[in-house]
């Protein structure tokens, strides 16, 4: 079956020829692990619904613990390797300023899904907000992770905070909590249309969090009369092994 991609076409906010356009990706939204389970058990194998939960589990937990052992896995879905991060100081390893990060790269089945994917341009928008990639100041990582009291780099189009509505501003919202921290507007060190620098908050809590950008902004001289907003996964803690991403995306 053949798979599309529905895409926007929106200037480059990298360079200033008004000329180049870039690619933005119209989501269709969010899968869970359930939603997963739900497209398993539709393709009619037969099997229990706790049969299918119990065998993606084992399956998570089997390449968690062979990773963390020093294997290299080949799933055919993914290759995945442990890498080790920060410099090795008096001979020790050091939990502050050392990680383990697990680097992922697609493999045969998902390049076999792209050489059957075509692309549907919907048209244009110049005013779209976006965000294509982030980094780790601390540790140059673009997978999303963030380091705790430490900067993290947002890149896209249209991200600066501007604005009176109280919604106005960065947050991180925990998806296993669902418990929000607002940033102060001095934690945004950076706040320009194309990239944002963020101080992210010391006390932190390890897991993973949805980054939303919210704003008045537009790309006249006039703010919106309605905030816009835009968001990214991201991650606190031991990496999440997601790749470097620097694909932009419409919510």
């Amino acid at each position: 079956m053949a798979n599309t991609l529905k895409v926007w076409m929106a200037p480059n906010s990298v360079t200033p020829d008004p000329k180049d356009k870039i690619f933005v990706l119209e989501t269709t939204g969010k899968a869970d692990i359930d939603k997963i389970y739900e497209e398993m058990r539709a393709e009619d194998t037969g099997l229990r619904l706790e049969t299918i939960v119990h065998s993606v589990t084992l399956f998570q937990r089997i390449c968690a613990r062979l990773l963390m052992n020093g294997w290299q896995i080949n799933t055919g879905l993914f290759y995945a390797v442990p890498r080790l991060l920060g410099l090795a100081e008096d001979g020790r390893w050091n939990p502050d300023k050392n990680s383990i990060y697990v680097a992922l790269t697609q493999d045969k089945v998902i390049r076999e899904e792209i050489a059957k994917t075509t692309i549907s341009i919907l048209g244009s928008k110049a005013d779209v907000m976006y965000i294509t990639g982030t980094e780790d100041r601390k540790t140059g990582l673009k997978d999303g992770t963030m380091t705790p009291g430490r900067n993290f780099f947002v890149r896209g189009a249209n991200l600066k905070v501007a604005g009176e509505d109280e919604s106005v501003g960065v947050t991180l919202t925990n998806t296993t909590t669902k418990a929000t921290v607002k940033l102060d507007d001095d934690m945004v060190t950076k706040n320009n249309p194309s990239e944002l620098t963020l101080l992210i908050p010391a006390d932190l809590a390890d897991g993973d969090y949805l980054l939303t950008v919210r704003t008045q902004f537009g790309t006249s001289s006039h703010l919106l009369k309605e905030p816009r907003e835009v968001s990214v996964d991201v991650h606190v803690g031991e990496s999440s092994g997601g790749g470097e991403d620097d694909r932009p995306v419409i919510e």
